[in-house]
């Protein structure tokens, strides 16, 4: 159990462990729980009624979030011929083939997400041992294999958001600044819940949504009551 300091224990106080919030008053309450003198992240931490040992239930995605992350993302973006300015246009930060490859295997990883054009894909292959670790390959299921470059240089720019569930059936995800303020955390908040209802595997029998916390970097988690939230939704 890690140590907590007095900051964290006395806004703890303020928060009822096992009460069910609507999402608005969730979000309320992040927003009076945080202590942090620096910008936190709003995060949240949904477990699923699946089981991530079967393949049918491995849920892995992204999605575009409307009003982004409050993050500056750095695009690397493996192309070749007219490929490269198409990227570059987009807003993407680097843009190469074996330069870059060659860059990165001496120690380079200046950047935030990496996107390829499939027939890169052999040579940002080179470098699969160290990219993907680091969750920072190219995959097709995320988009980010595509020669629709400019498209998916703008969605990550605008706040494209990567998830993937863990062993335990849990999905985490950063969607937001506290400065963002309620109204757009919450656009935020069900836009990435909504996608994650919209995976439900066919195989999955059960409560799917089991559980959504919500909470900032440094503060207590808020617990939502996820039936209120799907009729939102719905």
């Amino acid at each position: 159990m890690p140590q907590r300091g007095k900051n964290y224990k006395n806004k703890l106080q303020g928060v009822d462990r096992t009460a069910l919030h609507t999402i608005d008053a969730g979000i309320e309450l992040v927003l009076k729980s945080t202590y942090a003198k620096f910008d936190e992240t709003f995060d949240v931490a949904m477990k699923l009624g699946v089981d991530p040992r079967h393949a049918d239930q491995m849920i892995r995605s992204s999605v575009a979030l409307p009003h982004g992350t409050g993050k500056v993302t750095r695009v690397l973006v493996f192309a070749k011929g007219p490929k490269e300015a198409e990227a570059l246009e987009a807003g993407a930060d680097y843009v190469g083939g074996d330069d870059l490859v060659e860059k990165i295997k001496e120690g380079w990883l200046e950047f935030d997400k990496t996107v390829a054009t499939p027939d890169m894909m052999g040579v940002v292959g080179k470098i699969g041992r160290i990219l993907g670790p680091r969750n920072l390959m190219p995959n097709a299921k995320l988009g980010t294999v595509t020669f629709d470059v400019a498209n998916i240089v703008k969605d990550i720019k605008g706040g494209k958001v990567d998830f993937r569930v863990d062993k335990g059936g849990i999905i985490h995800g950063g969607i937001g600044k506290l400065s963002f303020g309620p109204d757009k955390l919450r656009d935020n908040l069900l836009a990435f819940i909504q996608r994650i209802i919209q995976l439900k595997p066919s195989t999955s029998k059960g409560v799917y949504l089991r559980s959504i916390t919500i909470s900032s970097t440094m503060g207590p988690g808020v617990k939502l009551d996820p039936i209120a939230v799907r009729t939102l939704i719905n």
